[in-house]
Order: structure tokens, then C-alpha cells, then sequence
């Protein structure tokens, strides 16, 4: 079961678990001097940006809930560490046998891009906090996370006119 290259391997996790076992294995690694063994340990996570309220967060999310990333020389020590840490309930493969990533797989995986999560809906009464309609109360028609707009229908007079606007001119009502 020995490979001479270090390579990634995937380790599933109980979820909610990665940090912990990502943790606890550096630890591990540290203390048995095992560095030139298992050189990362990486929980892949991506920045989310939250819209909510006409207010951005950023925040960061687990691309992969319930798996480690792991970059290790596969020997019969580096399995058994891994597989007897609190909180792993195995390597991905079939059977025993760990099957490693491709660069290409690790590249997109830890690669973290970022996504836009906004907080409305089609149909949510909103308020438009700037511009030349402020304070007007409209109805979202359309929300488009790619360029994060909203299309709102507000009545100006009396009749019902569309307007584009950006996610963070308006808040729901």
C-alpha cells in the first residue's frame, strides 16, 4: 500500500467534523514527526457573499460538507493515522483502497471561487433605498445572481413600470 510521490486523497468526515479532523491530524502529524509524510491537510471552502437588507457579508462555506482533502505519501502508518482519527469514517475509494485525486480535481476543488447569495425572491415587496426612485415600494420580477440585479416592478404614474436595479439599492419590506 505504498506509494513513493505524495498525492490528495479525500477523507470523508462526519459532518460538521472537517475542521476537527483537520485539526486533530496536523496535530497528530506534528507530534509523530510525520511532515515530510503528510504535507497539507485542507478543508475546501469558498467566499459567499450574503445579501440581506440592502447589507453585504462575506462569509465563508464549506465547498464539500463532510470531506478533508488530504496531501500525503499513502504508506501503512499514513492510512492507519488517518483512518483512526476521531470524526473520519473513511478514505474515499472502494473498499480500503484510497483512490488519489488528479491535479485537475484538486486544482478545481481547492481553487474557492466565490458566490452571491441573496436574500429575495420573485414576488417580495421591497423598498428602494438610492437613486432616482428612493423610498418607492415596488414587487421583485426578477432576480439575477450573475450580475446581482433585481428587476422591480414599482408603480409610478399610475401605471406599473420596470426598473433594473443593483441588490444592494433595495430592502425587503
Amino acid at each position: 500500500m505504498s506509494d513513493t510521490a505524495a498525492q490528495w486523497y479525500v477523507v470523508h468526515t462526519y459532518s460538521g467534523y472537517e475542521n476537527k479532523v483537520a485539526t486533530d491530524l496536523a496535530k497528530t502529524v506534528e507530534n509523530n514527526g510525520l511532515g515530510e509524510l503528510m504535507l497539507d491537510i485542507q478543508v475546501p471552502v469558498e467566499e459567499v457573499v450574503e445579501i440581506k437588507n440592502g447589507k453585504r457579508r462575506v462569509v465563508p462555506r464549506k465547498v464539500f460538507p463532510g470531506y478533508v482533502l488530504v496531501h500525503m505519501v499513502m504508506t501503512d502508518e499514513t492510512w492507519y493515522i488517518v483512518r483512526n482519527t476521531r470524526g473520519v469514517t473513511g478514505f474515499v475509494g472502494p473498499g480500503s483502497k484510497p483512490i488519489p485525486l488528479t491535479e485537475e480535481e484538486v486544482s478545481r476543488m481547492l481553487s474557492g471561487g466565490s458566490t452571491v447569495k441573496i436574500d429575495l425572491a420573485v414576488g417580495d415587496q421591497v423598498r428602494i433605498l438610492s437613486g432616482t426612485l428612493e423610498d418607492f415600494v415596488g414587487t421583485v420580477e426578477e432576480v439575477n445572481t450573475a450580475t446581482q440585479t433585481v428587476r422591480v416592478k414599482v408603480e409610478m404614474f399610475g401605471r406599473e413600470t420596470p426598473v433594473e436595479l443593483e441588490v444592494c439599492q433595495v430592502e425587503r419590506v
